[in-house]
């Protein structure tokens, strides 16, 4: 029997069943519930915008989104976007999925904190933006149905989101500060990291190795 929560259908196929058992695995449930909430509200404010993603892509790219957070996928110091976006894009070409679907997740993924772009891109990229911006600072909430917002939060409960949601931030970035350079993810670290400096580009143009 198909999962729906506020009209909404969680798609039947081997790939989600995979990856919702794996983001309650491997995240926190702040971070499971939150992913889940972002595709629910992705997927109605595609269908309000008359947008039509495909479903499978967008709750991948809604449960991966903040994987980056908890479970570093790279050896390498990067944005915990591009990490969270490199772990779906090998789950997808590990089963299967063809390249270009595996782009699409990875650019969702990857952008889902970047303002005034994701919208602009295709319906997979922007209904993922739209779902993170509804849950975590209310864009679009005002336009959704109460009773239909209820029974999401009903499935998927906030507690005490936005305490926990910037401290889950806080600890997931305060090892690689110089990651949040030129992000919205540098607020976290300057409000909460004692230390923490952000680094303006005025800075890296006066420091650039050039004369003039």
């Amino acid at each position: 029997m198909s999962e729906i929560i506020a009209g909404v259908e969680i798609p039947e196929t081997a790939a989600v069943a995979e990856a919702t058992r794996l983001m309650q695995e491997m995240t926190s449930p702040l971070i499971y519930h939150h992913s889940r909430r972002v595709f629910v509200f992705g997927a109605m404010h595609a269908h309000r915008l008359g947008l039509e993603p495909d479903q499978e892509l967008l709750y991948l790219s809604a449960m991966f989104h903040d994987t980056g957070l908890m479970t570093p996928f790279s050896d390498v110091e990067q944005r915990f976007e591009v990490d969270g976006a490199d772990h779906a894009r090998k789950f997808l070409l590990d089963r299967g999925f063809s390249k270009s679907a595996a782009d699409v997740v990875w650019t969702a993924i990857a952008l889902h904190t970047t303002p005034g772009i994701p919208g602009r891109m295709g319906p997979e990229i922007a209904a993922t933006n739209y779902g993170v911006l509804t849950d975590v600072v209310g864009w679009g909430l005002d336009g959704l149905e109460g009773d239909q917002v209820d029974e999401i939060v009903a499935a998927h409960p906030r507690g005490n989101f936005k305490k926990e949601f910037v401290q889950a931030f806080v600890e997931g970035l305060k090892d690689r500060p110089d990651t949040t350079y030129g992000t919205v993810n540098a607020d976290y670290l300057e409000r909460f990291l004692p230390g923490f400096h952000r680094t303006s580009v005025i800075e890296r143009i006066t420091d650039a190795p050039w004369p003039q």
